[in-house]
C-alpha cells in the first residue's frame, strides 16, 4: 500500500529544522534543485537518516529555469555521446511511464529540412539511431514527411523554408513543479527539509567535513547540522562550498545561460513543437499549455548566479532565428513572458566554447565526509542523484543498500491514470469544468483530491485567479498549505508559472495570491504588501534588464530588486 504524501506545511519545516539540530543525519544534502532533492530521495529510500537545506526555494535556480524538456539529447549524437543519450531516453521512459506520468507528457517535433538528399538522409540516420537507442520505447517512433505534409500540420511555416521534415518525439515537463514533488517523495520517506536555509560554513573535525552551519533566513536562528556524509548539489554554487574548504575541487562549474521568450499559443499555427540547429545551439518552439516557449541560447554567464538575466541581444537572437522559418514574423510585442536560466556545465577544458562541452555529470570527493556533484541534464537527474549516493555510501562506515528509485514513485502518481479515465465524472461530482480537472490532474496527479477538498471547504477557492484564468486560487492556498511556498515569489515564479505566463508578469493576481497565502501563513498587512512589493520590483527589474544591450548591463538592472528571503544574497 502506497504511503500517504507529508505536507512540506509550515510545521514540517519547522519540525525539520528542530531535527537538523538536534539530530546526526547518514546525509546532508545542500541543494533543492532536481539533484538535491532526488539524492534525498534516493538516500531515504536506502534506509539513510536524510537532512536537506535549500538557501532558497525548491528549484529556484537552474531546475526551474530549464526548457521544460524530458529528452535523450538528438544534438548530443552529433558529438559521439551515444552513452548519454541512451542513458537519458531510459530516463525519460522511467519518467514517462512508471515514476511520473501525471508530470511528464510526450509531445511531439518536428525537424523542418532545407537541402535535398543528404540532410534527410543525415537527420533521418541520426533520428532513427534515437529510436534504436530507446526513443520509441515509450513514444511514437519518427516518420518523415513530405513539405505538403509538413505544412499541414505546421501552417506557419514559410513554404519555402523546407523541402520537408521529419517528425519525432520527445517529453516535457513542469520543472520547478516535478522538483518540488520529488522533495515531497523525500519527505513521505522520512528526510527532514527546509528551504529558507542557507549553509554558512562547514563542520569539521580534522580534515573530514561533519555536517554544516546553517542559519534560517525566516528567523535567523542558527544550527550546527551534523552528518556522517555531506552532499553538494548546489549547480552553479559549487565552487562556493569549495571555498569554505579553502580548496579548489578537481572540475570547474561554468555556468552557461540559455534565455527562452514565451509567446500566446494561437501566435503560431503550429499542431507540433519545432527543433533546429543554429550555429551556436538549438531552436525549440515546445507547446506549453496556451503558449510557445521558445528558446534557447547557449553563453557565457560571469555575473550574479541566482538571477541570470536575459539581454534585449538575446531576445532578438531568438527572435531572429524563430522569423528565418515562420511566414509571420513573431516581433517583441508578442512576447508575453521572459526567463533565463544557467547549466552547471562541468569544463574541463576553460578555453571550450559552452556549446561544445558535454552534458556529463562528475563527482568529487576533495576531502573525507563531502561529495561534489555537478553537470548532467535535468532528464538525468536520477541517475546523477544515484550516483551521488553512491559515491557517498563508499565512504560511509555502514553498509548501505543499493538505489531503488528507478521503481519508487513520485507523489500524485500512484492512481493518476484510473483518475484521469475518470475525468469527466469528477467534473461533474465537483462541479469544475473538465478543462479544470485535467489542469488540475497535470499538476497534482492523485493530489487533486487535496486541491477538491479546499474547494468543497471554501467555494470561492474554484474562482480563476485575476489576469490568471489558467490558475484558481485552490492552488495558491496548497502551496502554501503542502508545497513549501514561503513567499509570493514563490508561488508566482514555481508552484504556478505566472511569472512568465502572463504578460504583466502576474500582478493582476498577485493580490489575491498575497491576500490568500497570508490566511495560511498568518502575515499581518504590513508583511502582506511587503511581499507584493518584492515581487513588483523583481518584475520591474527583469523587464529593465530586458531592454539592456550586454550582459553586465542587465545584471546591474535585474540584481536592482531586493530578495524575498534575507540574507539569501
Amino acid at each position: 500500500m502506497p504511503l500517504s504524501a507529508v505536507a512540506l506545511s509550515p510545521d514540517h519545516r519547522t519540525n525539520s529544522l528542530r531535527r537538523m539540530a538536534d539530530d546526526t543525519f547518514d546525509v546532508l544534502v545542500i541543494g533543492g534543485g532536481v539533484v538535491g532533492a532526488g539524492a534525498a530521495l534516493d538516500a531515504a529510500t536506502r534506509g539513510l537518516s536524510v537532512a536537506l537545506v535549500e538557501q532558497r526555494d525548491y528549484a529556484s535556480g537552474t531546475s526551474s529555469r530549464s526548457s521544460k524538456l524530458i529528452h535523450g539529447g538528438l544534438r548530443y549524437l552529433e558529438q559521439y555521446d551515444f552513452g548519454l543519450v541512451r542513458e537519458a531516453l531510459r530516463e525519460r521512459a522511467l519518467l514517462l511511464k512508471t515514476l511520473c506520468p501525471h508530470l511528464v507528457h510526450p509531445v511531439p517535433f518536428l525537424f523542418p529540412l532545407r537541402n535535398r538528399a543528404w540532410e534527410r538522409a543525415y537527420v533521418g540516420t541520426g533520428v532513427l539511431l534515437y529510436d534504436l537507442l530507446g526513443g520509441a520505447r515509450s513514444v511514437p517512433a519518427h516518420r518523415h514527411l513530405s513539405r505538403r505534409r509538413a505544412l499541414q500540420i505546421a501552417p506557419a511555416l514559410k513554404e519555402d523554408a523546407l523541402i520537408g521534415a521529419i517528425q519525432y518525439y520527445d517529453a516535457q515537463v513542469d520543472d520547478a513543479r516535478h522538483t518540488m514533488m520529488i522533495a515531497r517523495t523525500a519527505a513521505t520517506y522520512g528526510a527532514a527539509l527546509a528551504t529558507s536555509a542557507r549553509v554558512t560554513g562547514l563542520l569539521r573535525d580534522g580534515d573530514r567535513v561533519t555536517g554544516a552551519q546553517v542559519r534560517d533566513l525566516e528567523s535567523g536562528e542558527e544550527a550546527s547540522v551534523r552528518a556522517r556524509h555531506v552532499i553538494n548539489a548546489t549547480g552553479v554554487w559549487s565552487g562556493d562550498v569549495n571555498e569554505m574548504l579553502g580548496r579548489r575541487s578537481s572540475f570547474e562549474v561554468r555556468p552557461s545561460k540559455g534565455i527562452h521568450i514565451v509567446i500566446p499559443r494561437q501566435r503560431l499555427r503550429l499542431e507540433t513543437g519545432l527543433i533546429t540547429k543554429t550555429e551556436k545551439s538549438v531552436l525549440f518552439v515546445i507547446p506549453w499549455g496556451s503558449h510557445w516557449v521558445i528558446g534557447t541560447t547557449d553563453t557565457d554567464w560571469t555575473f550574479d548566479r541566482a538571477h541570470p538575466a536575459a539581454t534585449h541581444s538575446d531576445i532578438q537572437y531568438v527572435l531572429d532565428h524563430l522569423n528565418e522559418w515562420v511566414a509571420d514574423p513573431v516581433t517583441a510585442d508578442d512576447i508575453e513572458g521572459v526567463f533565463a536560466g544557467l547549466r552547471p556545465l562541468v569544463a574541463e577544458d576553460p578555453s571550450a566554447g559552452t556549446s561544445t562541452i558535454s552534458r556529463e555529470h562528475s563527482i568529487a570527493q576533495p576531502v573525507d565526509g563531502l561529495t561534489v556533484i555537478a553537470g548532467g541534464k535535468y532528464t538525468t537527474y536520477r541517475v546523477m542523484a544515484k550516483d551521488a549516493v553512491d559515491a557517498a555510501a563508499k565512504r560511509m562506515d555502514q553498509s548501505v543498500p543499493g538505489s531503488v528509485t528507478e521503481d519508487i514513485r513520485i507523489v500524485g502518481a500512484e492512481g493518476y491514470q484510473a483518475l484521469r479515465n475518470g475525468r469527466e465524472r469528477m467534473a461533474e461530482t465537483s462541479g469544475l469544468h473538465v478543462a479544470v480537472i485535467d489542469h488540475l490532474l497535470g499538476r497534482y496527479g492523485s493530489l487533486i483530491a487535496d486541491v477538491l477538498a479546499l474547494i468543497s471547504d471554501r467555494p470561492e477557492l474554484a474562482e480563476p485567479l485575476p489576469g490568471a484564468s489558467e490558475y484558481i486560487g485552490a492552488e495558491v492556498v496548497y502551496a502554501a498549505r503542502a508545497e513549501a511556498a514561503l513567499h509570493v515569489e514563490d508561488v508566482m515564479a514555481r508552484r504556478t508559472r505566472m511569472s512568465f505566463e502572463v504578460r504583466d508578469g502576474g500582478m493582476e493576481a498577485v493580490p489575491t495570491v498575497a491576500q490568500l497565502m497570508a490566511g495560511e501563513l498568518g502575515w499581518d498587512d504590513d508583511t502582506r504588501e511587503h511581499e507584493i512589493e518584492v515581487y513588483r520590483a523583481r518584475v520591474d527589474a527583469e523587464r529593465t534588464a530586458h531592454q539592456q544591450k550586454t550582459d553586465e548591463e542587465a545584471d546591474a538592472a535585474r540584481t536592482q530588486a531586493p530578495e524575498p528571503r534575507a540574507g539569501a544574497a
